[in-house]
């Protein structure tokens, strides 16, 4: 009788061993992969940055433009 209850004990130790294994493996996907998304998120927050630079220059550019663009029509108001 006390046998029949430590090969019950004994196989719920093992699966709880089998069970905490397959929850750190799972555990070490899910740190892998919250590494990579966190890397993702840098590269996306650098990137978005630099287009937010590059959009600013480009305003810049394109008021620099309107400027040039207002005098020369004002010039050519000027001869008319």
């Amino acid at each position: 009788m006390s046998f029949e209850v430590f090969e019950k004990l004994e196989a719920k130790v093992q699966q709880a061993v089998d069970t905490i294994t397959l929850l750190q493996m799972e555990i070490e996907e899910l740190k892998e992969k919250n590494r990579s998304l966190s890397q993702e998120i840098q590269n996306a927050t650098s990137s978005n940055e630099s287009l937010a630079r590059e959009n600013e220059q480009l305003k810049q550019e394109q008021q620099g433009w309107q400027e040039r663009l207002r005098a020369l029509l004002g010039k050519m108001e000027d001869v008319q």
